[in-house]
């Protein structure tokens, strides 16, 4: 059945890429709410033609103004910090967006942190500003528990946070539009007393170190899906670690240092849990972990770090049970964190001269910028060095040059300098933190009714690969906007 509710959307980003989500719900009154204002990153814009209405004209990583109008926009709902779905806020409120900012308590905990980085990245480093757009956005900012009900007066409608199993705080909200919001609009469709539409947001993998699984989805009229493995499945999670240990023993017969490219948030903390276990289970018998040097070289890893340690009233079972066991998942021995540049360069200086085998994580997990940048300039043409990617990697970013043209000894452009690739590049399967394929179609066929299904946040053959599959098994209505 198609949806005729005079409810509208427009995707201002994310709609033919996975980076800057940014999606509005217009209401039949013209006023509208808006769920997440991500960063665009690579080659990637909001691929809406410039005369589209609401379309973020000249977005693309090196420009992120806000060029949609947002005087009619009442509040903005975070589904999780994540840069692509959060950088913008700045820009946002350059833009004159005062209005409320709805998320989960742990995002509020971890914002702050994401919109600073922002600030001194791309726009400034004046304290003063910076502390100014942070005072202003602990006012805006409403946290709210998960399964909790908020409301929106100035909409009319209410909300509400499930758990997406993502990263920490990360969840898919459900907004309820009162049904004599939008009656008119609806001369086939049943009495109800509200129309529930569902943003995903980032929906993550059952069996994640630290996180809960996603809720179930229960009901959607409208469901706005991410899709960024719509054509694939992960390798077998549970087996995933296993994998890890063996490619680092075999990157460490190279004898130098294996480079992870990893996000700040979620990414690192997950691979801190596992690096954490490899060790303890086996530096007594095997001699590549027995002395292994974890680096986390990213201040913000570092502090997001901290704060996941913080929140571990949100861990799953099995990282509580590490705890009680007196283990300490995310502040192990062997692991080092690299605080001031100083450091960072000496120690990037050392592995140049030495190669000394250890791992080091470090951001972004795409290569856009940040120290990683920095390891690689410095270790790429050295043939000890390893360069293992265990996320995804977008269009037009260096993480996915190297993935592509590493194997073949090509090279990547870092900062304006051609780097020759000679280090080993490896891709590891199952470590993503998004649904794959199945698990998509598993999170879908948790609702008891089901709507349309408009699929964002994905590219163009994941969508069409999931909108396939959707047909098939769902009598719902699927949309590629």
């Amino acid at each position: 059945m198609k949806q005729n509710s005079g409810i509208q959307f427009i995707h201002h980003g994310a709609r033919e890429g996975v980076t800057g989500s940014c999606h509005e719900l217009l209401l039949p009154s013209g006023k509208a709410l808006l769920v997440d204002i991500g960063l665009f990153q690579g080659a990637e814009t909001s691929g809406l033609p410039s005369n589209s209405k609401g379309s973020d004209k000249g977005a693309d990583a090196n420009n992120q103004a806000i060029e949609f109008p947002v005087d009619h926009v009442e509040a903005l709902v975070i589904t999780h910090c994540h840069i692509d779905h959060v950088g913008r806020l700045p820009w946002l409120i350059i833009a004159g967006f005062r209005k409320p900012i709805y998320c989960t308590k742990a995002t509020a905990h971890l914002l702050p942190m994401v919109i600073e980085d922002a600030l001194k990245i791309g726009l400034t480093r004046d304290k003063n500003l910076i502390a100014a757009v942070l005072n202003l956005l602990e006012r805006l900012m409403v946290p709210v528990a998960y399964d909790e009900v908020f409301h929106i007066p100035a909409l009319g409608v209410s909300g509400r946070f499930k758990q997406a199993g993502h990263i920490l705080g990360s969840a898919f909200v459900e907004i309820d539009v009162p049904a004599n919001h939008v009656r008119h609009a609806m001369h086939d469709v049943p009495e109800i007393p509200n129309i529930r539409v569902v943003f995903s947001g980032d929906l993550g993998c059952k069996n994640s170190p630290l996180l809960p699984d996603p809720a179930p989805l229960s009901r959607a009229d409208y469901l706005i899906l991410e899709s960024t493995y719509g054509d694939k499945n992960h390798e077998n999670r549970n087996e995933r670690q296993q994998r890890l240990r063996k490619v680092i023993e075999h990157c460490v017969t190279d004898g130098g240092a294996v480079l992870i490219p990893a996000f700040s948030i979620g990414r690192t903390q997950e691979l801190l849990y596992e690096l954490e276990d490899i060790i303890h289970n086996f530096a007594g018998g095997h001699e590549v972990w027995r002395n292994m040097v974890v680096i986390v070289d990213s201040p913000m890893a570092a502090q997001f770090t901290g704060k996941y340690r913080q929140l571990k009233r949100l861990w799953d079972r099995e990282a509580t049970r590490r705890l009680q066991q007196n283990r300490h998942p995310l502040n192990f021995k062997r692991l080092h964190t690299v605080d001031s540049h100083a450091d960072h360069t000496r120690i990037v200086n050392y592995l140049r001269h030495t190669g000394d085998p250890c791992i080091v994580i470090a951001a972004s997990g795409m290569c856009t910028g940040g120290r990683m940048v920095n390891y690689l300039k410095a270790l790429l043409p050295d043939p000890r060095t390893d360069v293992l990617f265990v996320g995804y990697q977008a269009i037009g970013t260096p993480g996915r040059d190297i993935q592509r043209y590493g194997p073949t000894g090509g090279y990547v452009d870092l900062d304006g300098e051609r780097v020759w690739i000679k280090a080993q590049v490896h891709t590891l399967g199952g470590y993503s933190a998004h649904a794959d394929q199945k698990e998509l179609m598993e999170f879908v066929a948790t609702a008891e009714h089901l709507g349309q299904v408009r699929l964002v946040h994905g590219d163009a053959p994941a969508k069409e690969a999931l909108a396939k599959k959707l047909r098939e098994r769902f009598d719902c209505e699927v949309v590629i906007p």
